[in-house]
């Protein structure tokens, strides 16, 4: 029981700082884009649309992690196989589907943006993108094998 509590423990730790990580994001999201804007006025009309997808982002990732944490929580009280757990698990499945969708959107934007101004290459941040859709794939489908078997559970 011991060694549970601490692993838990040291995961709450990782999700509040990856928490930090999101919330500081979106303080400085906005000084950061008006600076390029700024810098590439004539690709200044993408600041709204961005903003609106990487708040989205950050809304859906700080609701995972907030449901993580119950989670959590709920296998510290030995509630593992709740039906609180199962709800969790479906909240954290559909923000990574979320974030799947505004990651596309982001491509699709960056996409519009290369051809736009001739100078810029989109192929450094798309693979980045198709690295996030990667690994958001892998916590859903981590999330989706973790609730087959408490649907069939006897709780």
């Amino acid at each position: 029981m011991n060694v549970r509590r601490g692993s838990t423990t040291f995961l709450k730790v990782i999700i509040f700082l990856a928490g930090i990580a999101v919330l500081a994001l979106c303080i400085c999201l906005p000084g950061i884009a008006v600076k390029d804007a700024k810098v590439h006025p004539e690709t200044a009309y993408f600041l709204i649309p961005f903003l609106i997808c990487s708040y989205g982002f950050c809304i859906a990732v700080s609701v995972a992690l907030y449901q993580a944490y119950k989670l959590l929580t709920y296998i510290e009280k030995n509630n593992a196989l709740s039906e609180l757990s199962l709800k969790s698990l479906q909240i954290i499945k559909k923000c990574a589907f979320a974030v799947i969708i505004l990651i596309l959107i982001a491509i699709v934007g960056l996409r519009v943006l290369a051809s736009v101004t001739d100078s810029d290459d989109a192929a450094g941040p798309t693979s980045l993108c198709l690295m996030g859709i990667l690994a958001t794939s892998i916590i859903a489908a981590t999330v989706d094998a973790l609730q087959k078997p408490l649907k069939k559970a006897p709780i």
